[in-house]
């Protein structure tokens, strides 16, 4: 059975990290380059992050992750 097409999961945004952080700095431009080298992928964190630098609530950070993994697929 073929990956192609499934969403990614947070274990495997956190294992391609490296290769995804272009696509976050994308949607999320306000974020540094060091704020993405410390994230290391994890959504607790980037969700933090987005709540310091863009004011978001933690609802809406969460919302917003989701659907930024939704666009991604495996």
């Amino acid at each position: 059975m073929s990956n192609r097409g499934r969403i990614m999961n947070w274990d495997q945004i956190e294992g391609n990290w490296k290769q995804l952080k272009g696509k976050v700095k994308q949607k999320w431009a306000d974020l540094t380059d060091d704020d993405l080298t410390a994230i290391e992928g994890k959504k607790d964190q980037l969700a933090g992050k987005l709540q310091e630098r863009y004011g978001y609530a933690k609802e809406r950070a969460e919302q917003e992750l989701d659907e930024f993994a939704r666009g991604l697929t495996a």
